[in-house]
């Protein structure tokens, strides 16, 4: 019997605590062997070497992407097993089913893996995944910033402390807070405690963001976050985001690809000569496609390059360049043609515009590839 009819499939369904296993022979429809071991190092060392004895053939693992990462993928491969993380939403789920387990679901994903009908998730390498972290600590910290601003702001108006020198947040609004006292001792402790905190998250968001700037700066990352400053809406902490949630460009090979996988592509429903088409699918990763909403509204005014600007393409490829000014061209001509053209709602125009911008950005990452 040959290495290829000896081979196995193995479903894995992770959690915290513990794994439930369960093993297709090839030829065989349903799993044969079924188990459950403790979700740790050793006990997943232990796994391997079981699975390796069980066959003279290839042996080939899958579990779904989830709040366990990839140690466990990363694991496997180190001991030699051929592991892949596969997408959830991506498994196909009969109709008719009603009953979910942890052990069904290890039978459906070795049964599944062995009909080859799973979508793997390209998985992060460690530096790419510590990065990835950083940029997400950021978003988590700016979300954590508005909340204590809210916070503080809310407590001054209730008690009619309203800032009415200029914008709120800037230098002159933090000297009218450092001034400001209530005759309730418990009101000014309360104060005192909001304040105290949206100074300490302004002071994380800044450490952040040095941090920030010292990777992009590294020689993995320097040269693409550079490329990518060419383009009107996309400064250092955009591009970093861009490159560590999209890892691995290079599997993109067209930018629909690229637009489907940001959920930036319009739902469909057709049948026959009907055809139907909604807002956009909005699957995939949620912190790009927030980004690049946010990117996309700088193109609703005319193209034009600020000082900052030019300081940003100063030594940047010719090539690079030129793809830059053709997107400020095109998308600020979009935007204008949905929203005065069509009369389309702000939103609406700006999400085709974000689509579209997802072109220029692969065309810059892709620029020095041969045609």
């Amino acid at each position: 019997m040959s290495a290829n009819q000896n081979s196995i499939f193995v479903g894995m369904d992770v959690h915290k605590v513990a794994i439930n296993v369960a093993v297709a022979v090839r030829g065989r429809r349903e799993p044969e062997v079924e188990w459950q071991v403790a979700n740790e190092p050793r006990a997943v060392k232990k796994l391997v070497k079981k699975l390796k004895e069980m066959t003279g053939g290839a042996v080939s693992v899958a579990y779904e992407a989830g709040p366990c990462g990839y140690a466990l993928q990363r694991q496997m491969c180190g001991q030699g097993i051929d592991c892949i993380v596969v997408a959830p939403s991506l498994i196909p789920v009969k109709p008719g089913e009603r009953v979910k387990t942890d052990r069904r679901d290890a039978r459906k994903l070795a049964a599944m893996l062995q009909a080859g009908l799973l979508t793997e998730v390209h998985p992060p390498t460690p530096e790419d995944e510590s990065v990835r972290d950083l940029t997400r600590a950021r978003e988590d910290t700016k979300q954590d910033q508005m909340r204590a601003r809210h916070r503080l702001a809310k407590m001054l108006l209730r008690h009619g402390f309203v800032f009415r020198s200029g914008k709120n947040w800037t230098k002159r609004h933090g000297e009218w807070l450092g001034q400001i006292r209530f005759e309730d001792g418990v009101s000014q402790r309360v104060f005192d405690g909001y304040l105290l905190v949206a100074q300490q998250v302004e002071e994380r968001l800044k450490r952040i963001d040095e941090q920030l700037d010292e990777v992009a700066r590294s020689e993995r990352y320097r040269e693409r976050v550079g490329w990518l400053r060419c383009l009107r809406g996309v400064d250092t902490v955009t591009a970093m985001t861009l490159l560590a949630e999209l890892h691995g460009f290079r599997r993109f090979t067209n930018p629909r690809e690229l637009m489907s996988f940001l959920g930036l592509t319009p739902s469909e429903h057709s049948s026959s000569s009907r055809v139907r088409r909604g807002s956009i699918t909005k699957a995939g990763n949620s912190h790009v496609r927030r980004i690049l909403v946010e990117a996309a509204w700088h193109y609703r005014h005319r193209p034009s390059a600020s000082a900052y600007m030019r300081r940003r393409r100063d030594g940047q490829p010719a090539k690079v360049l030129a793809i830059a000014d053709r997107a400020q061209e095109r998308l600020h001509h979009r935007y204008f043609k949905l929203k005065e053209g069509y009369k389309k709602p702000h939103n609406v125009a700006v999400v085709a515009v974000a689509r579209e911008l997802v072109g220029f950005i692969w065309a810059v990452l892709r620029h020095n590839e041969a045609a």
